[in-house]
């Protein structure tokens, strides 16, 4: 069996969590789903530190540019980068996949004021505490970008390969399928229509291109090195519990906010 396998099978128990989590269920109408984005895009913000992390690591982003070498991880990464930092929206429009789903969370009617005021704040120069302090960013919400940075700060290559390809790109297939699958349940699908473009766009590259490309891209960086492939598999496990946790959040959420709204009719 090989490693990547090895370290698959030992995920399974908490990939299968994800993939039967209650928050898909839970996901019933246009308010359930705006309260999801307002709570998710803070993960599909901190994905693109992954993403430029690695992308600083695998290759030379200095000026003058001198070669590296591993020719095949920056090609994989760059790869990935063009599609994420610049892809074609539905109106066939370059652009990220995070402003993608900035459109999409103002399609649906989510309010995008707490991550646009995140982010600027990330632009002049706070900290992420600080930054997190100005919106009261909930602390589930929180301690899962603490994660991605600490694995980022890490400085290690094959760890923040591995929170990017199974704590997100090798598992957001199975996690997206399950909320467009909610989504066109609704009544009024055009409403869903950029985000419906995002969901199966990144069916699309995850599962046949990105996921792929990031198992070969951990193997690359591990080679023979146990310990290497054992830092892997932890961070691998804790990426995932991080999610769940913030599935959990998103989950009492919604529940919390129906039921107000039950007692309040």
């Amino acid at each position: 069996m090989s490693r990547l396998k090895a370290i698959e099978l030992q995920l399974e128990p908490l990939r299968d969590q994800l993939k039967s989590h209650s928050l898909y269920s839970t996901l019933s109408n246009m308010d359930d789903v705006a309260v999801f984005m307002e709570k998710h895009v803070f993960a599909v913000w901190d994905f693109m530190s992954l993403l430029k992390s690695l992308q600083n690591h695998l290759t030379n982003v200095n000026v003058p540019w001198t070669p590296k070498g591993g020719g095949a991880t920056a090609r994989f990464i760059n790869e990935i980068v063009m599609a994420e930092e610049s892809d074609i929206n539905e109106l066939g429009v370059p652009m990220s996949h995070y402003e993608m789903y900035l459109d999409a969370m103002a399609q649906v009617g989510a309010n995008t004021s707490a991550i646009g005021l995140f982010v600027n704040a990330i632009e002049n120069r706070d900290s992420l505490e600080t930054a997190a302090k100005r919106i009261d960013l909930e602390i589930p919400i929180l301690e899962f970008i603490q994660f991605t940075m600490g694995v980022v700060n890490s400085n290690k290559p094959h760890c923040i390969a591995s929170a990017f390809t199974f704590g997100r790109e090798d598992v957001i297939p199975d996690m997206f399928l399950e909320i467009v699958s909610q989504s066109q349940t609704q009544d009024n699908d055009k409403t869903y229509g950029k985000l419906l473009y995002y969901l199966n766009r990144h069916i699309e590259l995850d599962g046949d291109e990105h996921g792929p490309i990031s198992l070969k891209m951990v193997a690359e960086l591990c080679g023979e090195d146990a310990n290497k492939w054992e830092e892997v598999l932890e961070t691998a496990k804790e990426a995932l519990k991080f999610r769940l946790k913030l599935w959990d959040h998103i989950t009492n959420t919604i529940l919390k906010l129906n039921t107000l709204e039950v007692q309040n009719t």
